[in-house]
């Protein structure tokens, strides 16, 4: 599971009471005959902007759109979805089937395939009256990184192109637990046989580790795979070809009391042209350049047709 988005299970009343009290805007005019969509985000600008990519796109079909912006995190977002409180929200496969695994005590069952971790979602949740729709091929999830003057240097697109000799040259920069967690050196060293000289503990994926690849006190670090801040650095994040990482693809949570055919169609559609690039790039725009993600999220739908 990726480190971002490990949360401590048992969400409280009290913080679920925090729907009632949350500032929602509405996407639409006050009734509709197709009714209406509450949708919700997590506290980060890419979780906003994928919410209103999917309430636009929705609105457009003649919806009417409520949207919870900066709910919370998913201890608080996946059982107010469970519990009818919100109806959609735009989620990862293997961290939303961890979660559910957790609350239900189950073994783990994430992996490395989208559509088997999604279907996997619909076993655990179908008896809660919660659908994940279609996998979008956009990801966010653990990667390693370096910089472009490594990747030149080395000839670095994807992390088997990285040798052995050349690691045990190189620091590995990561969070304090990177050493004990199997996606992170443990993994990096079975599945790709890289053993490196040293490792630097640094954050999750966060400031400590974009200024240590800048400074070169680390070759090689942790980041989360659509960042804006990659894009910003002109970093290059080394494709995991041989699938350490669990799939963190984009899927849509929704309600199966609000959803149908014509919705069905729209999300999917709209997930099958949701790209990694594309994400990135938006999240740059929202936290890096300070754009508003809602913008975003709107001139995304016009451009894509929806």
């Amino acid at each position: 599971m990726r480190l971002k988005r490990i949360l401590v299970l048992g969400a409280s009343m009290v913080a679920l009471a925090l729907i009632t009290t949350s500032c929602g805007s509405t996407g639409g005019p006050s009734s509709s005959a197709k009714g209406t969509i509450r949708i919700a985000s997590f506290n980060f600008s890419e979780s906003i902007i994928l919410a209103h990519i999917y309430g636009d796109a929705l609105k457009n079909k003649g919806y009417t759109i409520t949207y919870r912006d900066k709910l919370g995190n998913r201890e608080i977002v996946e059982p107010s979805l469970e519990n009818g409180l919100i109806d959609l929200y735009a989620g990862y496969a293997a961290t939303d089937l961890n979660f559910a695994d957790k609350r239900q005590g189950v073994a783990l069952e994430a992996g490395t395939d989208a559509a088997a971790n999604v279907q996997k979602i619909n076993a655990r949740l179908s008896s809660k009256g919660i659908k994940a729709l279609d996998a979008s091929p956009a990801v966010d999830q653990n990667a390693f990184a370096v910089t472009k003057a490594e990747a030149d240097q080395y000839h670095l697109t994807k992390l088997s192109d990285l040798t052995p000799s050349v690691a045990s040259q190189w620091t590995l920069g990561g969070p304090p637990e990177c050493p004990q967690r199997p996606f992170c050196q443990p993994g990096l060293e079975q599945t790709y046989g890289l053993k490196f000289k040293g490792f630097k503990s640094l954050d999750t994926g966060g400031p400590l580790t974009f200024a240590a690849l800048k400074q070169g006190s680390i070759n090689i670090g942790l980041v989360f795979s659509s960042d804006g801040g990659i894009t910003a650095n002109n970093f290059v994040v080394l494709e995991d070809d041989k699938h350490l990482q669990q799939a963190d693809n984009i899927v849509p949570l929704i309600r199966t009391d609000v959803l149908n055919s014509e919705i069905t169609t729209l999300l999917n559609s709209i997930d099958a042209k949701l790209n990694t690039p594309d994400l990135t790039a938006m999240n740059k725009s929202a936290d890096v350049d300070k754009q508003d993600p809602i913008d975003l999220a709107t001139t995304w739908v016009k451009n894509h047709g929806f």
